[in-house]
């Protein structure tokens, strides 16, 4: 296939990534880093991520929690020795995988092979004593590793190697692309520096492992656990970390016991609504976490939200998290964009690539606000994938129909159906580079008639606004709503302005002069912003794109106009 050549080229380039046709997949559905390997292990491991990209999402979603709880967090003196650190820890169990980080000091991830090994782990190790505090009694798996004779040791000591947590600049990742030899190549460049590692998903996962930790001291049978993008394949490294406080076990057992002539049902506090339950309960687990949570900082409570949720930094693994209550809805859409991220490697490819260009020009921002989000911006593309011919994702109607039995899902009124089992979706017949793909997106959307059209992933094709939004994105399971409300006229225009210039750039540079001249090219040359090179030109683009809003509007009042005429001449 066309589309596989950028993903050869880049293994060439590289060495570490090897992305032929869709991408490698690791258990968390995201392709990993991979360092160079002998054929035959590559092969082996080709094998093993065929296997892996075909997990469920539910698969892999029980598979990383079940490891977060086999793992411990431990911060570690400024020099350590790895090996003798590891011996210790081996007295308490088999280790399955480590690694080192830099997080306001030196972190280490390791995982045993049986849950058991922390507890005796946690049996062995000592209780802080301070003159100047006291200490919270509360025994969890984040450890401080210290050396009894740091001065003797000290030779010992040899630098560990340090697992990236965050994604380089863009001016160094500017420069890495100019040195590639196809915008395919260059967006799976981009793809490989910005996308979450193995390592920083499974501290991910830690995360929602340690704040279960403390939502067990109140409900035993519940569980904490990500969504969104640090679990959707299109996570960026730095990102947030939403995460759910999930009771689905405990309902299981809610329905009353029957046996002969008896019932027995548990006796719980009863509250007027679902809402108010959700506030006292994240109320309580974010006082717990303030109070008694290590690592836990900044702790905000955010009740009368639409999604009421706890906010809070989680300093041991660096992140910052969103806690909510069951949000079923969350969890479905991001089982969808796991299936359309493992279908096709030029499918995060792209997104990655859009959302990157977009975070540069200024429409994007992590504050929130009336421009774009990235969730909009990723269901764009999908939509512009759907829209392909032939198409490179399916349709979400198309993914119903394939939906057996334990697929069907309705959550608050709203279908929320569709296949979960990969093998059943058939490959795109689609060959279309990604050179071709990004150049046309901007087209796409840069003449997309957003006064008249909005965007429907379930239907796979535009359909009339049904209301006057300037953007308008179906949610694709509760139809009623518009995941782009918040989009106001300005910045949708600054979004079309941004959209035809790179298409334009993209159609008229000339690659060969300008790897002559050194100057960035392809993808690079549209990561700089516009305004610095060509300041006249943008206001050029912006004046065109307001003057078309304007003879819209015109248009629009000679609509009704003629319409109310022809009504009148009606009566």
């Amino acid at each position: 296939m066309a589309h596989r050549a950028g993903g050869r080229a880049l293994c060439l380039l590289r060495g570490r990534l090897r992305l032929p046709g869709p991408a490698r997949l690791g258990s968390s559905g995201a392709a990993v880093q991979r360092a160079p390997q002998a054929a035959g292990a590559e092969e082996a491991g080709e094998d093993a991520g065929i296997s892996a990209r075909k997990k469920t999402f539910t698969e892999v979603q029980t598979e990383r929690l079940e490891q977060a709880e086999q793992t411990v967090l431990i911060k570690c003196p400024p020099k350590i020795n790895e090996k003798k650190l590891l011996q210790y820890l081996s007295s308490h169990g088999n280790i399955k995988s480590h690694f080192f980080f830099e997080n306001h000091g030196i972190h280490a991830l390791v995982e045993f092979s049986e849950k058991n090994s922390i507890a005796s782990l946690q049996d062995a190790i000592g209780i802080p004593s301070t003159a100047e505090h006291y200490v919270v009694p509360f025994k969890s798996r984040l450890f401080t590793f210290k050396l009894k004779n740091p001065v003797s040791q000290a030779a010992e000591e040899t630098p560990v190697h340090l697992s990236p947590q965050s994604h380089i600049p863009v001016n160094e990742l500017i420069q890495k692309l100019c040195c590639a030899d196809s915008i395919s190549t260059q967006m799976y460049i981009l793809l490989n520096e910005y996308q979450l590692t193995e390592e920083n998903i499974k501290l991910r996962f830690l995360a929602c492992s340690l704040v279960r930790d403390f939502a067990r001291a109140f409900f035993p049978d519940s569980t904490v656990k990500p969504f969104g993008s640090s679990v959707n394949t299109f996570g960026k490294l730095g990102c947030d970390v939403d995460m759910f406080l999930d009771f689905h076990d405990i309902q299981k057992h809610a329905t009353m016991m029957k046996k002969g002539p008896f019932e027995m049902e548990y006796q719980m506090k009863r509250l007027p609504s679902e809402r108010l339950a959700t506030q006292k309960i994240l109320s309580v687990i974010g006082d717990c976490l303030d109070n008694f949570g290590p690592g836990c900082s900044s702790v905000q409570k955010i009740l009368h939200a639409r999604c009421p949720l706890v906010k809070f930094s989680h300093q041991p693994t660096g992140f910052q998290c969103d806690l909510s209550v069951s949000n079923s809805i969350a969890i479905r859409s991001s089982e969808l964009l796991y299936i359309y991220g493992c279908l096709d490697s030029r499918v995060r490819a792209l997104v990655f690539s859009v959302r990157c260009w977009a975070r540069v020009h200024g429409l994007t921002n992590s504050v929130p606000g009336t421009w774009i989000t990235n969730f909009s911006l990723t269901m764009m593309v999908m939509f512009f994938l759907q829209k392909r011919s032939p198409p490179i994702i399916p349709t979400l109607n198309q993914l119903k129909e394939l939906a057996g039995e334990k697929d069907k899902h309705v959550i608050g009124g709203y279908d929320c159906s569709f296949v979960s089992d990969l093998s059943k979706i058939k490959p795109t017949k689609n060959t279309e580079t990604l050179d071709v793909l990004l150049g046309d997106f901007f087209e796409y959307f840069g003449n997309f008639d957003f006064r008249k059209n909005s965007i429907n992933l379930r239907k796979g094709k535009e359909v009339n606004k049904p209301e006057s939004s300037p953007l308008y994105i179906w949610n694709p399971f509760e139809q009623d709503l518009n995941i782009s409300k918040n989009v106001n006229q300005p910045q949708l225009e600054k979004f079309v302005a941004m959209a035809r210039e790179s298409a334009w750039i993209l159609q008229k540079e000339d690659k060969t002069q300008r790897k002559i001249n050194k100057e960035p090219w392809g993808l690079a040359a549209i990561l700089i912003p516009f305004g610095k090179s060509n300041p006249s030109k943008m206001k050029n683009r912006m004046k065109g794109i307001g003057s078309e809003t304007i003879r819209s509007l015109l248009d629009s009042l000679k609509l009704n106009t003629a319409n109310t005429v022809q009504k009148a001449a009606g009566k």
